[in-house]
């Protein structure tokens, strides 16, 4: 029996429907960003170590690099162009701003992300309760202090 190399796979991106033909060793950060054209996600470690590429499927914030796209086949996915609405900055995206919590920007995305799902399950988080929250993320040119900063504004 004869492993397919390609799958057709549906599933929604930023709130719009996407099927396609992908090959069966494309990670899900590669569907994203060289498919679908959505660089925000970026790639640091490719080994699911810094939280660069994490997206919200399904609810959940994941890292991207480890998983392919084919798993994905039937998911709701969140990336960090998806969090703006109406060509708006959400709350989490302008207090990084407001806060200066942006450096060279490779980390930010899946910051934000995860900036976004602490609030969500948790709209007045302790700085603790942050710190904790971004455990998954590395950021290599802050001390973090301004992105905490951010998410709890």
């Amino acid at each position: 029996m004869k492993l397919q190399d390609t799958i057709k796979i549906q599933l929604t991106v930023n709130k719009k429907e996407i099927q396609k033909d992908v090959s069966t060793k494309l990670r899900l950060l590669d569907f994203i960003r060289d498919e679908l054209q959505l660089t925000g996600t970026k790639e640091v470690c490719g080994e699911g170590e810094c939280g660069a590429c994490s997206i919200i499927m399904n609810g959940n914030i994941v890292n991207s690099c480890l998983i392919f796209a084919v798993e994905a086949n039937g998911s709701t996915i969140t990336t960090i162009e998806g969090i703006s609405t109406d060509g708006n900055l959400s709350k989490i995206q302008q207090s990084f701003l407001d806060n200066n919590s942006i450096q060279c920007g490779f980390c930010i995305p899946g910051m934000i992300i995860a900036g976004e799902e602490i609030k969500k399950d948790n709209s007045n988080p302790t700085r603790d309760e942050i710190k904790d929250s971004l455990a998954g993320n590395i950021c290599r040119c802050t001390g973090y202090t301004k992105i905490i900063d951010a998410i709890e504004e």
